[in-house]
């Protein structure tokens, strides 16, 4: 998704930050709907994934998925998928690559995820 005249401007990482980019438009948008919806939670999100996204600290916040939804294919590569926490509803899903300290956001909503109903 490339920006255009009137996006929010994302701050580069620095140091040994990781790169966070939105792997789908419909991560984009719920993005966008997070931030509006609850600005400092989301805040703290887009710090823990810019400064620690395979954290275990607190497990209830930030996991990786388990069972199906442990990994995610992106561009035909099978990436390890985690989980934030960002309110009682809200997630954030993202596939970690490593090796290139990117993050890549798959999933973002203040709703929660139906795949995780069944």
């Amino acid at each position: 998704m490339s920006p255009k005249r009137g996006d929010a401007v994302a701050p580069p990482p620095v140091g040994d930050e990781w790169h966070l980019r939105f792997a789908t438009s419909e991560a984009a948008k719920g993005w966008i709907d997070l931030c509006a919806e609850a600005p400092g939670n989301t805040r703290r999100c887009f710090e823990a994934l810019c400064t620690d996204p395979l954290s275990q600290e607190d497990p209830d916040r930030q996991h990786r998925l388990r069972g199906r939804l442990a990994t995610g294919t992106l561009g035909g590569r099978e990436y390890p998928q985690w989980e934030y926490e960002v309110t009682a509803g809200g997630r954030v899903r993202y596939l970690v690559d490593e090796p290139r300290r990117i993050v890549h956001l798959v999933y973002a909503s203040p709703r929660h995820p139906k795949d995780t109903d069944t």
